[in-house]
């Protein structure tokens, strides 16, 4: 199988979701090509072929004109499978070029198995395997779902494309969300509660417990979905992006999307009923017992 991992490139630096793709076609066992709209200056580590467009010219941001460039990069390499970041970039752009190829779509892909793409359904409560029916399909890759187990490395062999195709929007620049609520970010310790807190009264245990512990509290997306408690406080691929020292995750049970938002945490402990919840593959303590026992039974310890 071949794949075209389309890179991404934001302010004149290559973005490191970039290097994800690399995993995703290392893990997938597949030959690839990397396409980018960027600058000969912010090359990707990585040893292949790179179709190269310079940003300059084309702007980081161009929908037809990105989407043409990179057709005639499919047309020439002709991959099995186009890889996306499932960003705003990719969510823009995968669709047009599934749409054009007549291609197959699978959006957010969290792992591969025995070769299939496999997406989160139910609000990632259960994934199911794609299976293309078209001979190319077109993926977006979840953020932290795959990574490199080492430093990237190698050097590209470039070669640059250009295109006649005329540009309809002008791209005008990035706009820096505004801020609002508390920076998990700069916390030290953070305390996340999950749906397996139960209901939003429990929340204040939670609370407890960070207050204790001089850090902050967050939760999983469930629970601000559920609107238990403000989105400035989630933690995940559509929240906070946290690394703290210490991080307690409380009745979350490790979705990817969580998981992606925590994994730099230099310490965790998970607290969960369920001793084979995905959280504990990444925790450094795993604690099986009711956190509305556990939680006040240490609050209470530690402020003795």
């Amino acid at each position: 199988m071949k794949a075209l991992l389309v890179a991404e490139y934001r302010d004149g630096q290559l973005l490191a979701s970039s290097y994800e793709l690399v995993a995703f076609a290392q893990e997938l066992g597949a030959d690839s090509a990397m396409f980018l709209v960027g600058s000969d200056s912010a090359l990707p580590q990585y040893d292949g072929t790179l179709h190269l467009a310079d940003s300059g010219k084309y702007s980081e941001f161009n929908p037809a004109v990105h989407k043409q460039l990179l057709l005639d990069v499919i047309a020439k390499e002709q991959p099995e499978m186009v890889v996306f970041s499932h960003s705003s970039y990719g969510w823009d752009l995968a669709p047009r070029i599934s749409l054009a190829l007549g291609a197959a779509h699978a959006s957010e892909v969290v792992e591969i198995v025995d070769g299939v793409p496999v997406v989160p359904v139910c609000n990632a409560k259960l994934r199911r395997q794609i299976s293309a029916k078209t001979d190319q399909i077109v993926v977006t890759l979840q953020s932290g779902a795959f990574g490199l187990s080492s430093d990237p490395v190698g050097t590209p062999t470039v070669e640059k494309i250009d295109t006649d195709t005329a540009a309809q929007v002008e791209f005008g620049g990035y706009e820096e969300a505004e801020a609002g609520g508390v920076d998990l970010s700069k916390a030290e310790v953070i305390v996340s509660a999950g749906r397996g807190i139960g209901k939003p009264e429990n929340l204040t245990i939670i609370e407890d417990l960070a207050r204790a512990l001089k850090g902050e509290y967050g939760a999983s997306r469930p629970v601000v979905d559920s609107e238990w408690v403000d989105h400035s406080r989630q933690v995940g691929s559509t929240g906070q992006t946290v690394s703290p020292k210490l991080y307690v995750a409380c009745g979350i049970s490790g979705a990817i999307q969580h998981l992606a938002g925590m994994k730099k945490s230099e310490y965790v402990i998970a607290i969960n009923t369920d001793k084979d919840a995905p959280i504990g593959e990444v925790a450094d303590v795993l604690v099986v017992a009711d956190l509305k026992e556990f939680v006040p039974a240490l609050t209470a310890k530690l402020t003795a």
